[in-house]
């Protein structure tokens, strides 16, 4: 299961289909692809990722706790002098006692095993966790390397925007000359032509922003990589809502409750084993200094009402224990509405491209290019082309949002599964480069 989720993100992002890059202000930028970005996290400057650390400090913890919860009780050495320094028949040491003892406590109940079986399960139970955070650790990582990507694709629709306005500008330079248009329609084209540029460089801020939040996951301050990964637009069709929700089953954030189980079980027998009082014991030799007999001594003592002062812990490990069923199900509810909201995102997502890709941008293509045609002849206004182009690029920008969203959406579905969800990928794109 580890290394799942990372294989299906790489897919998400880094799909077969790549497009061109953008150096940025380096000269030879390093290319970072997302299973690049998983590495780095993982060995964080040769080091696991702080929060993958955290687990390995808690493991020394709870590895100390369960070496001190199997100690034994510990033997009490003591010596005592009585009937020494008095007066009278005691005056001096000649009527002195003196007693050296060992004594200790006798366990009763299981308690040692019962601290030991719940110290276990308390490690074993951390493996279950460090998953979990592993997961969410390279789900953050897609998301992203995701983020880094849709920049870049920003920036290749801002591009494909200004070179249509640059035409514009150009068409209505000729027909100023020609005397078939005013100059405020040049005007009006460059400033079109500026607003398209002023996305383009939007888009490159949003790229530099969004690859310094990937590089901080492994501790980068100034990142000089520029992201690779395939076309968003492609998106693959994966299983039904029932399907994912059987899959829901092996999912670690479940799995913590088996775990969780045993270290309720294991307070609940600690705290029946209170039930059974300890015995004290003791065992000496005593002198006896008048006239230096020597003497063996023991003693047992035993507290009384252990049972009832154990009962209390006894219902609330009972009770602790009951209500992990309860809090198994609602958690598993939850998942369920999770999962159930990103199939549902991501099959809404993937019909929106699909349609923008096969129906609407085809056909905006045709009508700015007629538009084109028209206006260089002197048939239609520069409102009239401008308008096209503008919906032709909103369009472009409605399909890629969408696509991000199913990304995201199938990204989250990985992570809540832990399992590999594609069937077979289907891409619809226009226009934009690859």
């Amino acid at each position: 299961m580890p290394m799942r989720l990372a294989a299906l993100a790489a897919w998400v992002v880094a799909c077969a289909l790549a497009w061109p890059v953008h150096a940025g202000e380096r000269p030879n930028p390093e290319t970072l692809t997302l299973d690049d970005a998983f590495a780095r996290v993982a060995s964080h400057r040769h080091k696991t990722h702080p929060d993958l650390r955290l687990f390995d400090a808690r493991r020394e913890l709870l590895q100390a706790e369960r070496d001190r919860a199997v100690q034994r009780p510990a033997f009490v050495a003591g010596a005592t002098l009585e009937n020494a320094l008095g007066s009278g028949q005691t005056a001096g040491l000649s009527g002195a006692e003196l007693t050296l003892s060992l004594a200790s406590v006798l366990e009763r109940g299981g308690k040692l095993d019962a601290r030991r079986t719940l110290a276990q399960s308390r490690i074993d139970a951390l493996a279950i966790e460090r998953e979990t955070m592993r997961l969410d650790l390279l789900a953050e990582v897609a998301r992203r390397y995701l983020a880094a990507v849709a920049a870049e694709r920003q920036r290749a629709i801002a591009e494909q925007d200004i070179a249509q306005r640059r035409r514009t500008v150009a068409a209505a330079r000729q027909r100023l000359q020609a005397g078939a248009s005013p100059e405020s329609v040049v005007f009006t084209a460059q400033a079109a032509l500026a607003r398209a540029e002023l996305e383009r460089d939007r888009a490159v801020q949003r790229g530099i922003g969004a690859r310094q939040h990937l590089a901080a996951l492994w501790g980068e301050r100034d990142p000089g990589f520029v992201v690779t990964g395939g076309d968003p637009l492609s998106l693959p069709s994966i299983e039904s809502a029932s399907v994912l929700a059987a899959m829901l089953d092996g999912t670690p954030e479940l799995a913590q409750f088996a775990d969780e189980r045993r270290i309720r079980e294991g307070r609940l027998q600690l705290a029946r084993s209170e039930a059974r009082p300890d015995l004290d014991w003791q065992l000496g030799v005593r002198r006896l200094q008048a006239d230096g007999d020597v003497a063996l001594i023991g003693g047992v003592s035993m507290a009384l009402g252990a049972r009832g002062r154990a009962e209390p812990g006894i219902r609330a490990a009972e009770a602790e224990l009951a209500s992990l069923e309860i809090e198994r199900e609602a958690r598993g509810l939850s998942l369920y509405a999770t999962l159930v909201d990103a199939r549902g995102r991501y099959a809404l997502a993937q019909v929106e491209v699909r349609r923008l890709g096969d129906e609407v941008l085809p056909k905006l293509a045709q009508a700015e290019s007629a538009a084109e045609h028209a206006y260089r002849a002197g048939a239609t206004s520069y409102l009239e082309w401008a308008q096209l182009q503008s919906e032709r690029t909103a369009a472009r920008r409605q399909q890629l949002d969408a696509a991000l969203e199913a990304q995201r959406a199938l990204i989250e579905l990985q992570r809540l599964t832990g399992q590999a969800l594609v069937v077979a990928p289907t891409a619809h794109a226009e226009g934009l480069p690859r």
